[in-house]
């Protein structure tokens, strides 16, 4: 099985980092949507320590991502679909990519302009992007907020676009970025029940 992406599917790497992606952005919202009600302890340390870590690693896999999308190139769009919604599809990978690389800067920024210490997972320690200035904290603190519910809203976006694609219009938008016959083997099981 060839690693880089056909002019019809997804390669399995292309595969491995988009679905590693969603599932620590899926962890991300967790942890951050719950982070500052703990109460202030070594537990919440750890926890805004983990929350910076896996974002570190969110920004380096994007990075991954967009290196080896240059490098493998992507499909080309499902025949038949509407230049419009090649264009859109197009318009939100931008996005999406944009807000990968975004929001994690955004998150170490604030992290500097609170004046603390950044260490990726205790191992690796990181420079400031800043001097420590709570006005430029105030800024960042927001920014990544805002950044982060819009990542929500285009991630729901594209994958509520994909699922009518797949229910809907019954072409293989969908089933490019999953394993060869996984989805007919989801479809089956859910025709059965």
């Amino acid at each position: 099985m060839p690693l880089k992406n056909s002019a019809t599917r997804w390669g399995p790497v292309s595969m491995a980092l988009h679905w590693l992606v969603v599932v620590l952005i899926l962890a991300m919202a967790w942890i951050g949507l719950r982070m500052g009600d703990l109460p202030n302890g070594p537990d919440k340390i750890a926890t805004y320590a983990l929350h910076k870590s896996i974002g570190i690693s969110i920004l380096a896999i994007a990075l991954l991502r967009l290196g080896w999308r240059l490098f493998a190139g992507a499909p080309a769009h499902v025949a038949g679909t509407p230049a419009w919604q090649a264009r859109a599809a197009s318009l939100a990978h931008v996005g999406l990519y944009g807000l990968l690389l975004a929001i994690p800067l955004s998150g170490w920024l604030l992290n500097s302009a609170a004046g603390f210490p950044l260490q990726w997972f205790g191992m690796v320690n990181l420079p400031a992007l800043a001097g420590k200035d709570h006005a430029l904290h105030e800024l960042a603190e927001e920014a990544h907020e805002l950044l982060f519910w819009a990542l929500v809203l285009l991630a729901l976006v594209h994958a509520a676009a994909a699922i009518h694609h797949h229910l809907f219009l019954r072409d293989d938008t969908l089933s490019r970025m999953l394993p060869r016959g996984w989805l007919r083997t989801l479809d089956k099981e859910t025709h059965d029940a």
